[in-house]
């Protein structure tokens, strides 16, 4: 008994002499972070170690009694106080710093080593009126007690952002409906952004395989402010022209006809079959480049549903990779007319490919890192998330390195625009009913986000960003300028070629004279994502374009006449110009 009694006299003397060692004591237990608490531990007992000898003298409390013994009389003795008090202060910094580092361990998300979760995080919520400025990925507001694995096949152990190159890529898609009710004609282009501009989209007949302008006043017609009415010969009008000066002014710049997209893909299916049909395709968009001053041809072919079309199409990249070629040589020079596609990101189609042989003929591939969600599905999700979910941006493109494409030839898409879920809680909840949009059901441009009375959102392990009205129970999946920038810096660390962009006229940072204005259509405050995005990716490319067109059908583009007036960025044709109906191709 006398031996328990000094074990108990010992305890108590230390839980009144040593308080906050027992406070942190407690804290070390509380923490689930194995790794975590091993370096606490080691530190509070380096601190107990280094504190003990001052305690003792501070307060004579035996140390080696026998257990025979009673336990010694306590003699008192006058306290140090300026001793203690430094002790005490010493201690209490211990443990705060030690709850910080805790804490510190629970907000962090390795930036070089994302990982898929589960389930999105709702912890940092900023009211959508106060975005803020982009920067490297910030912890959450909030602890998160689980402790995630970080799976293998998602770590980047390699950093590839010092890969050989002459800058980055940063394409964007220019739609020729955007110049009706949209209001963006091609002087509303961040050229200083931007290395190619993909001009969408021209189509197929199916019955000869011939490309042919989907809307030729759009493309070659309009009269833009500076274009005469009173040239002589036939001459090159509308968004061709003014692409064409636009390159001029900047020589970095690059433009390619982009053939097919989501409406006219069904008549590539009998062309890439046909060897007659492919041979018309590829002359006839080879002399659409030439006559309207163009850089090279973007096929958008969505998709190949078998083995056949698949074959086909890898066909028709080989003879419009050598009809380019050809083109060039008959030019007398060795300029290099580009040929890209835009790739799917879904496993369904994109494992239909012949990656390995499509590569040998292809510049770069744009890829479709978005739509991963939409009205079609039951569940609402993120449609652009880089990490976790059923389809992702970063397995994808992953899966096209695999297959033997070169990182730099990667360009990854990213949208403009977000898709709405009515009547849901969230990323991974049921939903009802898509929202009004801008111009379509269910989609908002990126300029009208976030939806007013919204809050943004983010899943920083996902990278994945969403607004959420809690009132009307309306997300909106889409890319804030958080994301566009963590997606940037991403695209550099992996390596990858640079970044695209489906569509310009969705972007911030341009006025929009005449634009019809309203819910979905008003544009809320923040930066242009091409232009944070480019930002965090780093330089960009600057080989120059191709100007000499000597075999154009037009007058002014063979010998260069009317085109080397200043393009007026600021200039914008009369409302009452446009008369044509927009769609979505």
């Amino acid at each position: 008994m006398r031996s328990q009694d000094y074990k108990t006299f010992v305890e108590k003397s230390h839980r009144r002499f040593h308080p906050d060692r027992w406070r942190a004591r407690r804290v070390l237990q509380s923490i689930e972070d194995e790794e975590l608490k091993a370096c606490l531990e080691v530190a509070a007992n380096t601190v107990a170690q280094a504190l003990t000898p001052i305690w003792r003298e501070a307060k004579k409390v035996p140390t080696d009694p026998h257990d025979n013994e009673d336990p010694p009389k306590i003699k008192k003795t006058r306290f140090n106080w300026p001793l203690v008090r430094k002790v005490a202060l010493y201690t209490g910094a211990f443990c705060l710093v030690a709850v910080i580092f805790f804490k510190a361990g629970q907000w962090s998300v390795p930036k070089s080593k994302p990982v898929l979760a589960p389930e999105a995080s709702e912890s940092s919520v900023e009211d959508a009126q106060e975005l803020p400025t982009p920067s490297t990925p910030v912890p959450s507001q909030e602890a998160d007690d689980t402790t995630i694995e970080i799976p293998a096949s998602n770590t980047t152990d390699t950093d590839y952002s010092d890969m050989p190159g002459n800058g980055k890529y940063s394409v964007g898609y220019f739609v020729n409906w955007g110049i009706y009710g949209r209001k963006f004609p091609p002087s509303l282009i961040p050229v200083q952004d931007l290395t190619h501009i993909l001009y969408a989209f021209a189509n197929i007949k199916g019955d000869t395989g011939e490309v042919f302008l989907s809307d030729t006043w759009s493309d070659q017609e309009i009269h833009y402010p500076g274009d005469s009415w009173n040239d002589s010969g036939r001459n090159l009008y509308g968004n061709f022209k003014a692409l064409y000066k636009l390159k001029k002014q900047h020589r970095h710049l690059k433009t390619l006809l982009s053939i097919g997209g989501w409406t006219y893909s069904p008549t590539f299916h009998p062309v890439v079959v046909s060897p007659q049909l492919r041979s018309k395709f590829v002359a006839s968009a080879i002399r659409l480049l030439e006559d309207n001053g163009l850089d090279g041809l973007d096929i958008d072919y969505e998709y190949p549903q078998n083995e056949a079309q698949a074959r086909g199409y890898v066909d028709l990249l080989k003879e419009l990779r050598h009809g380019l070629d050809e083109h060039a040589r008959k030019k007398g020079d060795n300029y290099r007319f580009l040929l890209t596609i835009a790739a799917p990101c879904g496993p369904d189609n994109y494992k239909k490919l012949f990656v390995q042989e499509m590569d040998r003929y292809l510049d770069f591939w744009n890829m479709m890192a978005y739509d991963f969600s939409g009205s079609w599905d039951s569940v609402a999700n993120h449609q652009a998330n880089v990490f976790g979910g059923p389809v992702s941006a970063s397995e994808s493109i992953h899966w096209y390195i695999s297959q033997g494409v070169r990182r730099d030839k990667v360009i990854m898409g990213i949208p403009l625009y977000g898709r709405s879920f009515m009547n849901t809680d969230g990323p991974g909840s049921p939903f009802q009913g898509v929202g009004p949009g801008s111009w379509e059901n269910g989609v908002y441009d990126y300029r009208a986000l976030p939806v007013p009375g919204s809050y943004i959102l983010r899943d920083e392990q996902a990278y994945a960003s969403w607004s959420y009205n809690y009132q009307t129970r309306e997300m909106v999946s889409f890319d804030s300028e958080e994301i566009g920038y963590w997606k940037g810096d991403w695209i550099k660390r992996e390596g990858l070629g640079g970044s695209m962009f489906w569509e310009l006229s969705g972007d911030k940072g341009s006025p929009r004279e005449g634009m019809e204005s309203g819910p979905g259509k008003d544009p809320q405050p923040g930066r242009s994502l091409v232009t944070v995005v480019k930002e965090a990716m780093g330089p960009l490319d600057t080989s120059p374009n191709w100007l000499q067109y000597e075999s154009s059908q037009f007058d002014n583009m063979r010998n260069g006449s009317g085109l080397e007036d200043e393009l007026e960025l600021d200039a914008w044709p009369a409302a009452d110009t446009f008369t044509r109906s927009s769609f979505r191709a």
